[in-house]
């Protein structure tokens, strides 16, 4: 399963049970999925660093 996330929306493509799966998953976390990208977006504000 592929999820592409743009700016105002996203694109799920894969089998229909995962992505039911998946939004079933995220429902008990956020209630829109507008919070979801907001939440990706700051994840990607701090990306991982590697320590060596």
């Amino acid at each position: 399963m592929k999820i592409h996330v743009s700016e105002n929306s996203m694109v799920f493509s894969g089998k229909s049970r995962e992505i039911i799966q998946k939004l079933k998953n995220l429902q008990s976390n956020y209630v829109y999925i507008s919070d979801w990208i907001a939440d990706i977006r700051q994840q990607e504000a701090h990306p991982l660093k590697r320590i060596k």
